[in-house]
């Protein structure tokens, strides 16, 4: 499903008004419709609705939206916080048609409007939130924050339409006052705003209203970000033909652990093999082969030779290499695999040598950042030269401060602009990146990017990260291209960590129980649903 910025949609709804005909007033009559519709379906018990009107379009879907609840037997009551003689438009036809029915009307334009405010619709069992839509520029204050702090104030449950009033539609940002609401409906597309923090937060649950966009103008306007859903990810799923075995489904070599850190390798290859893979190797220090081997029944190993801190060591290579000639596996790099000065330089040269699909996380990242921060300019340009060297089939799996680290951003500016800052990296680089966080951001070397709609709170503890580098390997060993497994990879992984919750909760959810819940994930999306997931 594609996502918008606000001058997307507002280009959408210019081509389909003026080049298709549709008048824009019918485009407002049918999203007020959809708004009806959910508030019939989500709130059976509400009888009587108090609408907030603003002077835009969103205000005019608002006015529309409360003659249709009149005329099926609701109470409602209009409050304008724009002076109607700033209303023009379709947004005008409809404050006027309201006045022509004798809609009840409430002009709350100046101090003391909560009070006013109150006195009109303390009695109302639901709020529609219609003040201001995608066309908001900058904070929302004077007499207008005070209606909408006071609307959140309060218990009654709001309905947004198109997106909260106050919440910067391409950003998530939000300056001054935004309303809280309870459940927002979109219309035509999502905007970026409703799924990035953190202004998502106040959307509540979100649902889209199809409109009647031609698919056709949708498709012109060449929009680059896409929200991964069900039947997307139904048609990546790998097939599992009867007439197979394990070689059909592919080798992953996973290089990781170090002292103190087995258990990322653990869970990794656990989760490779978790996912389908045919085989799988844990490359490992040679000291610590005989602990991870008690815990990996189905997952093969290889000692490697070590330093004196027992990391993996410049020694390796050649067995790695040899390894790798052999068996041609998809390589996962870095999960616990240390900072040392020497197993860094395993992971450069690596990179250097072998031209082969690779996801690369936690340590790896690290060692691919190495000397950014450090005052020597050659060790900097060294740094540099290994990510001008990564094959176009790599992916890198940061969280914000793997990617500060990489980039010389603030993990702040990150978090700010996670599309932004994720689609340039990949586009310079020419790599698939995976920026891990809320939402996690997939971004795709060709420009394209996709926000992830899966997982929730728990995941945020240790491991987690370590599953899911050996749940994208694992995916590409099976054949999926590196766009197609990455995006894959954190759908399912969320969609994982979502199934284990419904039956421990969230708090005390561990990466262990994310592993455990991905034969699941990947069969609940093996068959194509009948409609999208949405939220």
């Amino acid at each position: 499903m594609k996502v918008v910025t606000a001058e997307e949609m507002r280009q959408i709804d210019k081509q389909t008004i003026e080049g298709i005909g549709i008048p824009g007033i019918v485009l407002m009559e049918t999203a007020a419709m959809a708004v009806f519709r959910s508030i019939q379906s989500n709130f059976p018990e509400c009888r009587s609705v108090g609408v907030i009107v603003g002077k835009g379009n969103n205000g005019g879907d608002g006015l529309a939206l409360a003659r249709q609840l009149c005329h099926e037997g609701y109470a409602v009551k209009i409050v304008l916080v724009s002076p109607p003689e700033r209303f023009s438009g379709d947004a005008l036809t409809n404050l006027q048609v309201a006045r022509n029915l004798g809609l009840p009307i409430l002009e709350v334009l100046s101090e003391p409007g909560p009070k006013n405010l109150g006195k009109e619709i303390i009695s109302c069992d639901l709020i529609v939130d219609a003040i201001f839509g995608t066309g908001l520029r900058g904070g929302i204050e004077g007499h207008i924050r005070d209606v909408i702090d006071w609307l959140n104030s309060g218990e009654r449950p709001i309905v947004a339409i198109d997106l909260p009033s106050g919440l910067n539609a391409d950003t998530g940002g939000v300056e001054g006052a935004c309303i809280c609401a309870d459940r927002t409906v979109t219309i035509g597309l999502p905007k970026r705003g409703t799924l990035l923090y953190p202004g998502a937060q106040s959307v509540g649950a979100l649902e889209i209203a199809d409109i009647g966009f031609p698919h056709s103008i949708v498709e012109s306007q060449g929009i680059p970000v896409n929200w991964t859903q069900a039947a997307q990810a139904s048609d990546w799923i790998p097939s599992r033909p009867a007439y197979s075995h394990k070689g059909t489904y592919g080798r992953v070599l996973l290089l990781a652990g170090s002292p103190g850190m087995t258990g990322a390798a653990v869970l990794a290859s656990q989760a490779s093999i978790r996912t389908g893979t045919g085989l799988v190797t844990l490359g490992i220090p040679e000291s610590l082969n005989s602990i991870v081997e008690a815990s990996l029944a189905e997952v093969m190993t290889i000692p490697l030779s070590e330093t004196t801190e027992g990391t993996l060591a410049l020694a390796a290579k050649s067995q790695i290499l040899e390894f790798v000639e052999r068996t041609a596996p998809i390589l996962a790099i870095g999960p616990g695999l240390s900072r040392n000065p020497e197993t860094v330089r395993l992971v450069h040269s690596l990179i250097l040598e072998i031209d082969r699909p690779t996801v690369i996380d936690a340590d790896g990242l690290n060692a691919l950042a190495e000397g950014k921060s450090n005052r020597s300019s050659a060790q900097s340009k060294k740094a540099d030269n290994i990510l001008s060297h990564l094959p176009t089939h790599t992916i890198l799996t940061p969280h914000p401060g793997e990617m500060a680290r990489l980039t010389g951003l603030s993990v702040r500016d990150i978090e700010k602009d996670r599309i932004g800052v994720s689609r340039e990296f990949a586009r310079e680089h020419e790599v698939t990146l995976v920026l891990k966080g809320v939402p996690t951001i997939i971004a795709l070397l060709t420009g394209e990017v996709w926000i992830n709609s899966t997982g929730n709170a728990g995941m945020a503890t240790g491991g987690m990260g370590d599953v899911l580098t050996g749940l994208i390997a694992g995916l590409m060993a099976q054949g999926l291209q590196v766009a197609e497994a990455g995006v894959l990879g954190a759908y399912l992984h969320g969609l994982a960590g979502d199934i284990s919750a419904e039956s421990t909760g969230m708090h005390g959810l561990i990466a262990g129980d994310v592993l455990e819940s991905i034969p699941e994930a990947i069969e609940r999306s093996r068959h194509r649903p009948s409609r999208d997931e949405i939220g």
